[in-house]
């Protein structure tokens, strides 16, 4: 049995990975292109993490999660029919995947004797940096810096995350409560249109 850590870093990186070698199909990259963009997607924010933590990058001491992205990339080629077509498909993975790296993030960085707060920002970077190097790969404007509430679902896992440790909630559930809060808000951001205002120039 793994534990919800481990499933997490797993299952997050399976569904980021998806996500950015779906997005690389739609801009007609290569096979060996479109893995390249999965595997930046899944591990880019945990390695932006891991360096501002003063940590090997956790793929360079387990490959497996390289192996993982490779199996996504199998998993778009064999259902391509329905991965690729499917508009929300996308947003179903990144969605998943970003609650999931959060709890990651926030565990890891609290692993390493870091304050909540800390975590709070390093559970973020982790769910949404892989995304935004994957955006300017692919030559988007990086979703996080869109109207759209992304990063912010991030940071409102992590206060919750730090409300079940107050309440003394025990440990695998609230990496579950906070998971299911992020994938959560960000449904119910898409789905009701809700966003943060635009900062806009003079006219």
């Amino acid at each position: 049995m793994i534990d919800f850590i481990t499933f997490c870093n797993y299952a997050g990186t399976f569904a980021f990975a998806i996500s950015g070698i779906r997005l690389a199909s739609a801009k007609q990259f290569d096979w060996f292109g479109a893995y390249v963009v999965g595997v930046v997607t899944a591990i880019g924010g945990g390695t932006v993490r891991d360096i501002l933590l003063n940590a090997t990058p956790f793929w360079m001491e387990e490959p497996a999660y390289l192996i993982v992205s490779a199996f996504a990339l199998l998993f778009v080629i064999a259902f391509r029919k329905y991965v690729i077509k499917l508009n929300n498909t996308f947003f179903i993975f990144d969605a998943i995947g970003l609650g999931l790296f959060v709890v990651s993030g926030i565990d890891k960085t609290l692993n390493f004797g870091f304050p909540i707060w800390v975590a709070i920002v390093m559970g973020m970077v982790t769910g949404s940096f892989g995304g935004m190097i994957r955006d300017i790969l692919i030559n988007e404007v990086p979703l996080i810096f869109r109207k759209d509430i992304y990063a912010l679902t991030c940071v409102l896992g992590g206060f919750v995350y730090y409300i079940c440790m107050k309440l003394s909630v025990s440990i695998l559930v609230t990496q579950l409560v906070t998971a299911v809060t992020v994938l959560a808000a960000r449904l119910i951001a898409v789905k009701y249109h809700i966003s943060v205002p635009v900062l806009k120039g003079d006219e």
